[in-house]
């Protein structure tokens, strides 16, 4: 979990609104506007949301100051469970996910890319998923920025 915080603050430093390994939008809406936004878009996509997890209460028990950090998990829960019975090692990173907060008045969604599980999953029928995912992925980003 600590690892995965880590890892989200870093992103949050990142000024580019695409780059090959991560994908991030920059909202001017609210936080409880743009969630709204992001949600819809995720159900659009054709997935359904599987849960909203706080994590701005450790961040803020680690000397962080926000209240507004979630991340948002989605998938096909068909597409998953076939996918984890033929790749087992493929579960730990379903089912999809986008992280959300607030900074000030804006509002920043992050999502990774597949680009650093291609490798180790080889498979064409696994790279067409990923392919589609990340598709899926900026569409649902950029559905939700385009709500401001």
């Amino acid at each position: 979990m600590k690892r995965l915080l880590l890892a989200l603050v870093l992103w949050a430093g990142v000024a580019v609104v695409q780059a090959q390994d991560l994908y991030m939008v920059r909202s001017e809406q609210p936080f409880p506007e743009t969630m709204g936004a992001l949600q819809k878009a995720i159900a659009d996509q054709g997935y359904k949301l599987s849960r909203v997890q706080r994590v701005d209460i450790g961040l803020t028990r680690s000397g962080f100051k926000t209240d507004r950090y979630r991340v948002v998990f989605f998938g096909k829960a068909d597409e998953i469970r076939q996918l984890a019975a033929r790749y087992p090692d493929l579960v730990a990173y379903l089912p999809l996910k986008i992280a959300i907060f607030a900074e000030g008045e804006q509002t920043l969604m992050l999502a990774s890319s597949f680009r650093h599980l291609r490798t180790y999953f080889d498979q064409p029928e696994l790279q067409a998923h990923f392919d589609r995912w990340e598709r899926d992925i900026q569409a649902i980003l950029q559905q939700a920025f385009a709500s401001d």
